[in-house]
């Protein structure tokens, strides 16, 4: 199994900037998913920015962060990171990393990693 570490998260004031760290350990070579989530309420997360690192790849933007938050990947590092500039303090929570080998994109959005491959979760707060 996958196992993501996190860090990156803290406090800053609205318009500042955090960039979040995850690495991934024993990953498979090619078309996986990773991405960020945010806990948006006791049982469920919401994606907030994710990118498939298979043939043509691809990244995806929740529209709440659109402009503002940029992901990328290191494949030599299997390493995830998500730049967030101009914060505001509705993007303040919990964020979590999540990986997929062999992913389906579509589903990695909408479902989260198909084996529950999360980090444990760093917070972010955006203070006004």
């Amino acid at each position: 199994q996958v196992e993501l570490a996190e860090s990156g998260g803290g406090s800053v004031q609205a318009g500042g900037s955090l960039r979040l760290t995850c690495v991934a350990s024993d990953m498979a070579v090619s078309s996986n998913c990773m991405g960020w989530f945010r806990q948006i309420s006791e049982n469920g997360r919401a994606v907030v920015a994710a990118i498939f690192t298979g043939d043509g790849g691809s990244t995806y933007y929740h529209d709440s962060v659109k402009g503002r938050f940029t992901i990328s990947h290191d494949n030599a590092k299997d390493t995830v990171y998500l730049q967030m500039n101009s914060l505001k303090p509705e993007d303040g929570g919990m964020y979590y990393c999540a990986a997929e080998e062999h992913c389906v994109f579509s589903h990695f959005l909408s479902e989260g990693p198909a084996f529950g491959n999360w980090g444990q979760g760093t917070q972010v707060t955006v203070s006004s």
